[in-house]
């Protein structure tokens, strides 16, 4: 069992190494203007316009580092500071969320399955702590609660893995677009691959993460001490 609290506390330093780089990256491009001055609407509405989509909107909300697209409703959500601002990392968070919405146009097969997933791991992760705190407790007496609950777990781990492609997918969509667009030039486009890739990796650590975290259970489960 050592070797689990062990992996989980590996996990968490880089957890917070990972966090702490993509936070430290975005600030840092957030002060490098694009050249033309689009702010991460204008680039937002730009790539959505030549990739034919005409079915989705640009909206701005609340928060920071808020920023996604809604399948449900078709909209592309940007955080006050990407909206309204003209810096290369609010162009590469913007067309990055225009990635997916070009995923779900084209039925990006990735995209798709995470889709039908949100409802069941919303579901289960109002439930999923409790039935495991429950069938740990109750391990002896009966150990199929704990059973149940791994699986749920389980399962917002396997969204925690399809969640991988479709956002380095997005990213490399979003850094393709803005070079051959024009938005970034030889200047900004490292910044802008840069930006996305810190933020790619915090989805990394958050798969990672899951998987030690149901590793645990599972070891709990089959009865293994140290």
């Amino acid at each position: 069992m050592i070797y689990s609290y062990v992996l989980f506390g590996l996990v968490a330093l880089v957890s917070w190494i990972v966090q702490a780089n993509f936070q430290s990256k975005f600030k840092k491009y957030s002060r490098i203007p694009l050249p033309s001055g689009m702010t991460g609407r204008d680039v937002a509405v730009k790539m959505l316009r030549d990739h034919g989509i005409t079915d989705v909107q640009v909206i701005s909300i609340a928060g920071q580092l808020t920023d996604h697209y809604n399948p449900a409703n078709k909209t592309v959500n940007l955080s006050e500071a990407v909206y309204a601002s003209d810096s290369v990392a609010a162009a590469a968070v913007a067309a990055h969320e225009c990635g997916h919405a070009v995923q779900h146009a084209t039925a990006y097969a990735p995209l798709t399955m995470r889709s039908k997933l949100v409802p069941v791991v919303s579901f289960t992760s109002s439930w999923v702590q409790w039935i495991l705190l429950g069938g740990i407790l109750l391990l002896q007496v009966f150990p199929g609660l704990l059973f149940f609950g791994i699986i749920l777990f389980g399962l917002t781990t396997l969204f925690s893995i399809i969640t991988l492609p479709v956002e380095i997918n997005a990213s490399q969509r979003a850094v393709a677009w803005l070079s051959n667009a024009g938005i970034t030039n030889y200047e900004t486009r490292d910044a802008a691959t840069g930006a996305l890739k810190s933020a790619a990796y915090t989805y990394v650590v958050a798969a990672l993460g899951s998987m030690a975290t149901l590793f645990y259970y599972i070891m709990i489960f089959m009865g293994r001490r140290d």
